[in-house]
């Protein structure tokens, strides 16, 4: 299915967040979490006291900066199901139907009914838009579900260079995927994510189920883009460590991707 082709009058196109001139009641971060530390920062002149950022994004910890530079302000995080492709400029082709999940990343210094009005409120837009999506009590939950399958299918095809199908058609790299999946589901129990181990079947499942898929990292490599390794691999693996946790396939999978994307950061300088 081809995706829409949107055309726009609008009038109102900011290189800065300082250039608004204004603060905004969302602030709705969908970029990809390449540097997740360096973007906070450059919003403050559009915060206020009633700000809630919507974090829109691929991986997990993401929420922890923007909780570090704005600690009065509600998060809300969204994790987003949606397969596309942008093989020209501005053109997007959209494979399958998106699915949206959200829900607070509870601030402790703001009252429940604050934050749950702010959560209610910002469903309330996307319900007006027509967009499909759920709200959780847990989102959390949620975001490491989606962070198993982005470790295992956006490292292995960036490092492969081959689809989920040819890359799972052997025993050895059915074995090395599952064991992955296991070690981040573990390090997500430590992170007192309640996820079961089940959840690789569900997930091994799912993907042989479908035509063979590249992952988005996989694209950015081709295109030479940064890769986003901090949120997807990275945090686990930093959680890992702090947790003293030995989880071998994920830490030699996350050496190889960064690798990756040291070499693609070099070529850019």
């Amino acid at each position: 299915m081809e995706g829409t082709r949107l055309t726009s009058s609008m009038n109102l196109v900011l290189r800065s967040p300082a250039d608004a001139g204004t603060t905004f009641d969302y602030i709705v971060c969908a970029n990809k979490a390449v540097d997740p530390d360096s973007v906070p920062p450059l919003l403050k002149p559009a915060v206020g006291e009633q700000t809630t950022f919507v974090i829109a994004q691929n991986g997990v910890g993401n929420e922890e900066p923007f909780r570090h530079h704005f600690p009065s302000s509600s998060i809300i995080s969204c994790v987003i199901w949606v397969g596309a492709i942008q093989n020209t400029p501005g053109i997007i082709k959209h494979h399958t139907s998106e699915n949206t999940q959200l829900g607070l990343f509870p601030n402790p210094t703001l009252d429940v009914a604050v934050e749950k009005h702010r959560l209610d409120q910002f469903a309330t837009l996307f319900r007006n838009g027509g967009t499909g999506f759920e709200v959780m009590e847990n989102v959390q939950v949620n975001k490491w579900e989606k962070v198993v399958w982005n470790v295992a299918w956006n490292s292995l095809t960036t490092l492969t260079g081959v689809d989920t199908q040819t890359w799972l058609k052997t025993p050895e790299a059915m074995s090395m995927t599952r064991r992955l999946m296991r070690e981040v589901i573990d390090v997500a129990k430590r992170c007192d994510v309640p996820l079961e181990h089940s959840l690789v079947d569900v997930h091994i499942e799912r993907i042989l189920a479908v035509p063979g898929i590249f992952s988005s990292m996989h694209e950015d490599s081709k295109q030479g883009r940064p890769l986003e390794v901090d949120v997807i691999l990275g945090y686990p693996m930093k959680k890992a460590r702090e947790f003293g946790m030995d989880v071998p396939t994920l830490s030699a999978v996350y050496a190889m991707v960064m690798a990756v994307n040291g070499r693609i950061l070099k070529s850019r300088q």
